[in-house]
């Protein structure tokens, strides 16, 4: 069965209305520039009243390795999200974390590069010039057809909706999917309605 990543969180009520529609991982960001930013503390809080059955992800863009690792203990993290430019060597810094590294996708995938980053799950995300993920809008899942040939955990994101979810569980049989602005109400609030279908609907093969 794909596990769900709710992503962008950045209050105490959509994290504990994720858990509870049966989300698998929470997602938090700390990039400054975006519009579902939380901070270290706050973020902190909130993983302190969550179980430990739930996978805590913390999403950074270029951030600087010590800052990284201060973030990642301060909130009990357990994958640790790289959004930017990051090298297969950074990301290899972070002994003890899963490591997910995002690729944007636009016309097509460069798999000698995406073999590069060895351990790390291969998040594909929809190619935008101006955010790092975020943007809502799907790209070409006939791109990821030969994914087999990675040979590791696959995060599928970018436009995925309560409609379109489970015709992409089922055509490209990703380990994740992750998804964020297509549940809200605004930037960084959830519609706590939305969450329960989009899992439910992820579900359905």
């Amino acid at each position: 069965m794909v596990k769900v990543k709710i992503c962008g969180i950045t209050n105490l009520e959509d994290a504990l209305a994720a858990l509870f529609s049966g989300a698998d991982a929470l997602g938090f960001v700390f990039y400054k520039k975006s519009p579902r930013y939380i901070s270290p503390l706050k973020a902190s809080n909130i993983s302190r009243i969550l179980p430990k059955k739930i996978c805590r992800v913390g999403v950074f863009v270029d951030e600087d390795i010590k800052t990284v690792k201060k973030i990642a203990r301060l909130c009990d993290l357990d994958m640790l999200q790289f959004h930017g430019q990051e090298s297969n060597a950074y990301c290899r810094k972070f002994k003890g974390y899963k490591i997910i590294k995002a690729f944007a996708v636009k016309d097509g995938l460069d798999l000698a590069k995406i073999s590069a980053y060895k351990g790390c799950g291969c998040l594909f995300d929809t190619y935008s010039k101006n955010r790092f993920g975020g943007t809502g809008k799907k790209f070409n899942w006939n791109l990821l057809r030969n994914l087999d040939k990675i040979k590791r955990p696959v995060f599928l994101s970018g436009g995925l909706t309560t409609g379109n979810v489970g015709k992409a569980v089922k055509l490209l049989k990703p380990d994740w999917v992750d998804v964020s602005s297509a549940l809200e109400l605004s930037p960084g609030k959830k519609d706590h309605k939305k969450i329960k279908k989009f899992i439910q609907a992820s579900r359905k093969f």
